[in-house]
């Protein structure tokens, strides 16, 4: 694909535009409302039609957010972990006892939140846990099956059994600085971010390592595509795809590359239902590219600002997007 892109099929001018006047943070949707996580106290609902609703969440910056499809589950400056429904409902689910900022949210099975503040990952789903990790939590997610949260930290990763206190936390050890967590569809494959440009990963079932490298920088986005058949990753100045097909996920094998551009990959979001990957690009350029032949369809063209949010509605015909200088879109 060249770098003009001059043959590139357009949907960009079928956006309706937003002005958030705000770096977006992060996209979500609650059925066809795009959620639009603001880097001040508040959220941005658009709804299909009527003016977009700005709705307050939090006294202070909103850290970390994510959602099921109904709520956006929110954690904040002020120490609060926050519920917010598409009519812009909230309540408050939990306040940290000493106001520490909440870093990390992670939803799971059956209605479960887990939250981190410092060192102590708390997880809710009848009841309250917590869990204090070796060191500062760098990101939390569910498995698939059962109340069970991967813990990211500082030299591995550690797999909590909430539900369980008297079996023992299980440790996954690999030296460096774990800043995110994402676990497959199918629950056999942890993959962490790390303070390096690579990722490292688990093969759960006997703990043997991945490591997956060759990015120019840090990964802070990354998804899995329908079925769990590929991560997608930003952190190259192209679209990273690893394939985790086999029995041995990316072990031994080259990532396949798409998409590529003289600017680097900031975020990405994976169709729900099809391979596509939706990829946003540092100079505010936002592709919606097929894996299996790296076609691409302009679906915003480049800006002022770097892309910095990207959500697929659940049926994966709308498309959310949000730069660092406040430009949206859906």
């Amino acid at each position: 694909m060249s770098e003009s892109r001059n043959d590139t099929v357009s949907l960009a001018e079928r956006a309706r535009r937003v002005a958030a006047e705000a770096p977006v943070v992060a996209a979500h949707f609650l059925g066809r409302t795009a959620v639009f996580v603001l880097g001040d106290e508040a959220l941005l609902m658009v709804e299909p039609q009527g003016d977009p609703r700005r709705v307050a969440v939090h006294a202070g910056a909103i850290l970390a957010t994510a959602a099921d499809g109904a709520h956006v589950v929110s954690g904040g400056e002020d120490g609060k972990v926050v519920e917010t429904n598409a009519v812009g409902e909230s309540r408050t689910l939990a306040t940290d006892p000493k106001r520490r900022w909440i870093d990390h949210i992670a939803l799971g099975p059956e209605g479960a939140v887990a939250w981190s503040a410092g060192k102590t990952a708390f997880a809710q789903s009848k009841d309250l846990r917590e869990f204090e990790a070796p060191s500062t939590v760098g990101g939390l997610a569910f498995l698939p099956k059962g109340f069970r949260l991967a813990v990211a930290h500082y030299n591995g990763a550690t797999l909590w059994f909430p539900n369980a206190p008297l079996a023992a936390p299980e440790g996954l050890e690999w030296k460096g600085s774990h800043l995110g967590a994402t676990v497959s569809p199918d629950g056999r494959f942890l993959v962490t971010t790390m303070q390096e440009p690579m990722l490292h990963g688990w093969r759960l079932a006997d703990r043997k390592h991945m490591r997956m490298s060759g990015y120019a920088a840090r990964v802070t986005s990354l998804g899995w595509t329908s079925g769990g058949r590929w991560l997608a990753t930003s952190g190259a100045p192209q679209l990273i795809l690893w394939p985790f097909q086999a029995k041995d996920g990316p072990m031994g094998k080259e990532p396949r590359v798409l998409a590529p551009s003289q600017h680097r990959v900031e975020v990405v979001a994976c169709h729900p239902k099809r391979d596509f990957v939706a990829a946003g690009y540092a100079d505010g350029l936002v592709l919606i590219v097929r894996i299996e032949d790296g076609a691409a369809i302009l679906a915003k063209n480049p800006g002022e600002a770097p892309a910095s949010a990207l959500a697929w509605s659940a049926d994966g015909m709308l498309l959310a997007f949000g730069t660092e200088n406040g430009e949206a879109g859906v």
